[in-house]
């Protein structure tokens, strides 16, 4: 989806050039959220500002919300037919394979760096231990900044930028508090939702993918409002939309308190990244150059090495492993590597379990 904001935003239309746009990957991944959807409002930032952002968010998430709804709407309304359950019995092996490779994908990174690698296995055996996936992941922030000793350098910042944006984010900022409040004393439940995904979202750093340790912990081991073989069925729904995998907040929300919840959800595991884009994006060219922010980006990078690898482990034994399903997992995890779209070794998988398993 990069790949493909970048050829929409640097050549086709020419919004910004290439030095622009790896500026904004490059803050895009030092920031928590999906990063395909930080990059579409980053591009939509830099050509009509806040109201641009905004625009290239809701048109870049707003498709995937809409498809998830309605396979949520599908999935409660026949997941008892068997056709059903042997489909998601088979898309359970898929996410596991999905999970592996993002594990394999994430590791490698840091496969050469030994400090990184204690991080992540200190990190997975802290959440094997019972302790927040949040704590595993400040503690490694701090680990990374100490194994930092060089100083901060100055970089410039976007006054411009900084300036025109002020009080626009201001505002979208108290809005955002208010409309908070008034659902605490509304409805208390689908606050509390919203106060998860926001959780979830503030500390997801790395991508999608690195929500999905701490949606385990507070949505299935923490609050028990799904079990795990429902989250995963909630992952391969996820992948089966063109969105970013954190959309699978939506199929959380809309199980847990229909379409109210999905509404909740998703904003909520949104609306902090978008935040933290327009705020930090004036004064990232200072940040970039801080060897202590780069330091503890590392650290929290390589904790959700350790984190992905419990959830591997935790949805592997919740998989009824057969002869046929190992093979179908061993072939999506040998299509993943080899870079086959994920959407189409999703389908493959349903039509594979529908008639095989």
């Amino acid at each position: 989806m990069v790949a493909h904001i970048r050829e929409l935003s640097t050549r086709r239309y020419q919004w910004l050039d290439e030095t622009d746009f790896k500026n904004g990957l490059a803050l895009c991944q030092s920031i928590p959220g999906a990063t395909a959807m930080q990059t579409a409002a980053y591009v939509g930032l830099k050509v009509r500002g806040i109201s641009g952002a905004f625009a290239a968010y809701l048109g870049f998430g707003l498709p995937a919300f809409l498809l998830m709804l309605i396979l949520s709407f599908i999935y409660v309304r026949f997941s008892d037919l068997p056709r059903f359950i042997s489909l998601f019995s088979g898309l359970q092996v898929i996410v596991v394979a999905i999970i592996i490779s993002s594990v394999y994908s994430f590791g490698r990174n840091i496969a050469n760096n030994y400090k990184s690698l204690i991080i992540a296995l200190l990190s997975a055996s802290v959440f094997w231990a019972g302790i927040s996936p949040f704590m595993a992941i400040v503690g490694a922030g701090i680990a990374g900044m100490a194994f930092s000793r060089a100083s901060a350098s100055k970089g410039a910042v976007d006054s411009d930028m900084r300036t025109s944006a002020a009080k626009q984010v201001t505002m979208i900022l108290i809005s955002f508090l208010f409309c908070l409040a008034a659902l605490y004393f509304l409805n208390s439940k689908l606050f509390d939702l919203g106060a998860v995904m926001l959780k979830i979202d503030i500390f997801a750093f790395g991508g999608g993918f690195a929500s999905l340790p701490l949606m385990l912990h507070e949505i299935v081991m923490g609050r028990g409002w799904l079990n795990s073989e429902t989250f995963m069925d909630g992952i391969a729904l996820g992948q089966v939309t063109p969105g970013p995998i954190v959309i699978t907040a939506t199929f959380v929300g809309y199980l847990v308190y229909g379409l109210s919840g999905a509404v909740v959800a998703t904003i909520a595991i949104f609306a902090p990244s978008f935040f933290m884009l327009v705020i930090v994006a004036p004064f990232f060219d200072r940040l970039k150059n801080s060897a202590y922010f780069l330091r503890a980006i590392d650290g929290v990078f390589a904790s959700f090495v350790g984190l992905l690898l419990f959830v591997c482990f935790k949805f592997a034994t919740t998989v009824p492993w057969d002869v046929a399903r190992i093979l179908l997992g061993l072939a999506a995890l040998a299509a993943l590597i080899r870079k086959v779209d994920i959407l189409y070794i999703v389908l493959a998988g349903a039509v594979v379990s529908v008639f095989i398993l």
